[in-house]
C-alpha cells in the first residue's frame, strides 16, 4: 500500500503538473476561484462579532467542564488541545482560526490531487486540486467546519498525509491514531490498514489513539466519563441526537422513532454490517491501486456508524468522486454530479417538500455516504472500460446557421439515451432553483401595479382588453369557471412532465431536442420576472377583477395575504402557463403520429390562455410573452444545435478519438433513422 501511494501520488503526475498553454491559464482561473470562494467564506465567519464567535467554541473558561453547558461535541482530547485557546483574545482566535481551517481544505485538495490513480489524463492532473478545492469551499461540510471549534477538517487532512504523503509506518500510524483521537470513528482506519498490508502502521494508529484517550482520561476525568460513559462516544452532546445535523445511521433510526434496546439492537447489527462491507470494499480497491477511493469510502463508513455524526464530518463523500461508475462515457457524469448536489445544495432542494419523501430528504447526505460505502460499484482498475468507456454515438454536426455563430460541441446531436438519473437531479434541481429565482425577483408593490398600469393601458389602445369581460362572465357561469380553474391548477406541470417522459421513453433524440428548449425559454422567462415585476389582474386595485382562483384577496393588505408567502405573485410577465403549454403543443404537433394527438396539443395551449385570462392571472399580453420566450427556446436551440431532424441516416458517429467496446444503438430510437443507422453499424462492427 505504501509503494502504491507514493507511485501514485509522487511519480504518477511526473511531467504534467508543469504544463502550460490554456490548461496553464485555466487552472490559474480555477485557483482564483476557489480563493475568491475561500475569501467569501472568511467573510462570512468573521461577520460574527467577536464575543459571539468566542462562545461557539461552547467551551466554559479554565476551570469549567467541557460538557457542562451540553454544546461542546468533541472528545476530551479535543477539549485539551482547545481549552488554552480560550484565553487568547477573540478577534486575532476568529482570523487565526477561519484562516487555518481554509488553509487546511487547500493542503486537502492538493493532497487528495496527487492521490489519483494513473493513469491520470494531463487535464485531469493540472485541474483537479483547485477543482477540488473549490467544491470542498462550497460544500455544506466545509461551511459548517469553518464554524468556531469545529475540528472537522483537521482528521480528514491528517489521515490523507498518513496515506500519500509519509511513508514511513510510524509516523503515519501516529497521525491516523492523532485524527482517531479527535474523531473516534476514524479508527476505522487502523483495520483498513491491516487488511491492505500496513500492519506496524495499524498498529501505531491503535497505540496512538489508545495513548491520547488515557492522557486525556488523566487530565480530565470527570469530562472523559461524561463523554464515553454517560454520553457513548459524544451521542447527545451538542443537540438532541435525533436532529437533522446527527447524520449517523443512530440518528436516522431516531428520527424514524425507533428508540430504546431494540433501536439501539439495530443500530449495532447495521454499524457492524455496514463498517464489515465498507472495509472489505475499501481494502480491495486499496490493492486495486486506488488508495483515494479506499480512503474515502472508510471515512464513509466512519461517520455512519458514528453514534453521532456530524454533517461538518462528511468531507470524505466529496472525495470518493476519485472513483469511476458506469462502462458508458454518458454515465460516467452521473456518480460525481449526484455527490456534489448533495454535499453543496440543502437536501428542500434535492427533493420535494412530500411527507413520503422526508425519510430520504432528511438523510441525503447519510444515504449518500452509505451509497459511496457499501453499495456504488466502482470499476476497478482491471475493468476494460476504466480508460476506454463505451463512447457517446453523435450525429453529423449541422452546419452552423450563421458564419459568425459556431456551433458549440456540447450541443452536438447526441443519439443516446440520456442517463435517467441524471436528468433527474438536473430536473428537480433545475425546477427548485426557477422557484427560488422566480421568489427573489422584485416583488415592490408600486412598481408591479404601476406596470399593471401601463399594461391594461396598451391593452387599451390596441383594444385586446378583454380580460374583465371575460372574468365576469365566467364567473357567472359556475360550471364554466369550475372547469378554467381545474384547468388552471392541473395541467400546469403535468402536461410538460408527461411529454418529456414519452420522448425520454420512445424518441430520446428528440427529448434532447425538446428539454433545451423548454429549458431556455425558463431562464429567458426568469429575466422577465427579475426586469418587469407585473401586478396579474386579480391584484389590481379599483378595476374589479375577480380571483376565482385562490378567492378574494385582501388588496389593503401589503403582504396580499396567505399566497405571497407561496410564490412571487407578480412573476406574471411573461407568461409560462402559457409559455409551457404553448411549447407542449409545438412538441406535440410536430412529434405526435395521430392526427387526434395533434389535435389536443393544438387545443392545450388555446384552453390555458382562456385560462389564465378567465381566472383574473393573467393579461393577455403576458400570454404573449410567454409565446416570445418559448420561440426564443426553440430558435436558440435551432442556431446553436441545428434543425432537429437535420441528421441523415447511418450518419451516426462516435465521439472524436474514442475507442473500446462496440457502440450500442439507442434502445426506443426505431423512428429514428440516425439512431437506426447507428444501430445498424454497432451491430456490424460486432
Amino acid at each position: 500500500m505504501a509503494n502504491a501511494a507514493e507511485h501514485s501520488g509522487a511519480n504518477g503526475h511526473a511531467g504534467v503538473i508543469g504544463g502550460g498553454g490554456r490548461l496553464g491559464a485555466a487552472r490559474l482561473l480555477l485557483w482564483v476561484l476557489a480563493g475568491a470562494l475561500a475569501v467569501r467564506q472568511a467573510a462570512a465567519v468573521l461577520r460574527v462579532p467577536p464575543g459571539e464567535w468566542l462562545s461557539g467554541f461552547h467551551l466554559p473558561g479554565l476551570p469549567g467542564s467541557l460538557y457542562d453547558a451540553g454544546q461542546f461535541t468533541g472528545t476530551p482530547f479535543a477539549g485539551l488541545v482547545l481549552k488554552p485557546l480560550t484565553g487568547f483574545a477573540a478577534p486575532s482566535l476568529e482570523v487565526a482560526w477561519t484562516c487555518v481551517t481554509l488553509l487546511f481544505v487547500a493542503a486537502i485538495g492538493l493532497v487528495a490531487a496527487r492521490g489519483l490513480p494513473d493513469p491520470v489524463p494531463r487535464r485531469t492532473a493540472l485541474l483537479a486540486a483547485p477543482v477540488l478545492t473549490a467544491l470542498m469551499m462550497v460544500s455544506l461540510p466545509v461551511r459548517e467546519a469553518a464554524s468556531p471549534g469545529q475540528t472537522a477538517v483537521l482528521p480528514v487532512l491528517l489521515v490523507l498525509l498518513a496515506v500519500f504523503r509519509v511513508p514511513a509506518d510510524r509516523p503515519a500510524g501516529f497521525l491516523i491514531g492523532l485524527a482517531a483521537a479527535l474523531q473516534p470513528a476514524l479508527l476505522l482506519f487502523a483495520p483498513l490498514l491491516w487488511l491492505a498490508g500496513r500492519r506496524p502502521t495499524a498498529r501505531t494508529a491503535a497505540a496512538t489513539f489508545a495513548g491520547a484517550t488515557a492522557l486525556s482520561w488523566a487530565a480530565l476525568p470527570g469530562d472523559s466519563w461524561t463523554y464515553w460513559v454517560e454520553h457513548l462516544a459524544g451521542a447527545g452532546l451538542g443537540g438532541a441526537p435525533d436532529s437533522l445535523t446527527n447524520q449517523s445511521v443512530h440518528g436516522a433510526l431516531l428520527r424514524l422513532g425507533l428508540t430504546g434496546p431494540a433501536e439501539i439492537a439495530l443500530y449495532v447489527t447495521l454499524a457492524a454490517g455496514i463498517a464489515w462491507i465498507a472495509l472489505r470494499r475499501a481494502a480491495r480497491y486499496a490493492h486495486d491501486g486506488q488508495l483515494l477511493l479506499a480512503v474515502a469510502l472508510t471515512g464513509c463508513a466512519a461517520v455512519a456508524v458514528s453514534p453521532a455524526g456530524w454533517r461538518h464530518q462528511l468531507l470524505w463523500v466529496l472525495l470518493a468522486v476519485a472513483g469511476k461508475v458506469g462502462k458508458r462515457a454518458a454515465d460516467r457524469p452521473v456518480w460525481p454530479v449526484a455527490v456534489i448536489l448533495a454535499l453543496t445544495l440543502p437536501s428542500a432542494v434535492l427533493l420535494p417538500n412530500l411527507a413520503a419523501l422526508a425519510p430520504v430528504r432528511d438523510n441525503v447526505l447519510l444515504l449518500a455516504a452509505l451509497a459511496a460505502a457499501c453499495a456504488v460499484p466502482f470499476l476497478p482498475r482491471s475493468s476494460p472500460y476504466w480508460r476506454e468507456p463505451v463512447p457517446t454515438a453523435y450525429g453529423r454536426p449541422a452546419a452552423a446557421r450563421w458564419a459568425r455563430v459556431p456551433l458549440l460541441p456540447f450541443w452536438r446531436r447526441v443519439l443516446s439515451r440520456p442517463n435517467l438519473l441524471l436528468e433527474l437531479l438536473l430536473i428537480r434541481v433545475g425546477y427548485s432553483l426557477y422557484s427560488h429565482i422566480r421568489a427573489a425577483a422584485p416583488t415592490s408593490r408600486t412598481l408591479a401595479e404601476g406596470n399593471g398600469s401601463q399594461i391594461h393601458g396598451i391593452e387599451k389602445a390596441l383594444g385586446i382588453d378583454i380580460e374583465h369581460a371575460v372574468n365576469h362572465a365566467v364567473v357567472k357561469t359556475p360550471w364554466l369557471e369550475a372547469f378554467f380553474n381545474f384547468y388552471y391548477t392541473s395541467f400546469h406541470f403535468v402536461v410538460p412532465l408527461t411529454i418529456l417522459a414519452v420522448l425520454y421513453w420512445r424518441r430520446p433524440g428528440d427529448y434532447r431536442w425538446a428539454r433545451a428548449s423548454l429549458g431556455l425559454a425558463t431562464v429567458l422567462a426568469l429575466a422577465g420576472f427579475w426586469l418587469y415585476p407585473l401586478a396579474p389582474p386579480r391584484l389590481m386595485p379599483g378595476l374589479g377583477f375577480i380571483d376565482t382562483v385562490h378567492g378574494p384577496q385582501d388588496l389593503a393588505n401589503p403582504s396580499y395575504g396567505a399566497m405571497t408567502a407561496i410564490s412571487n405573485q407578480y412573476a406574471a410577465m411573461p407568461s409560462l402557463h402559457f409559455g409551457w403549454s404553448l411549447w407542449c403543443g409545438v412538441v406535440i404537433v410536430m412529434l405526435a403520429p395521430k392526427a387526434w394527438q395533434k389535435l389536443l396539443g393544438a387545443l392545450h395551449p388555446l384552453i390555458t390562455v382562456c385560462a389564465i385570462v378567465a381566472t383574473a392571472n393573467h393579461w393577455v399580453l403576458d400570454a404573449v410573452g410567454g409565446a416570445v420566450v418559448v420561440s426564443a427556446g426553440f430558435g436558440l436551440v435551432y442556431v446553436l444545435s441545428g434543425p432537429r431532424g437535420a441528421v441523415a441516416p447511418g450518419t451516426g458517429t462516435a465521439a472524436s478519438g474514442a475507442a473500446g467496446p462496440a457502440v450500442p444503438g439507442p434502445r426506443g430510437a426505431a423512428d429514428d433513422g440516425a439512431s437506426a443507422g447507428v444501430a445498424a453499424g454497432a451491430r456490424g462492427r460486432r
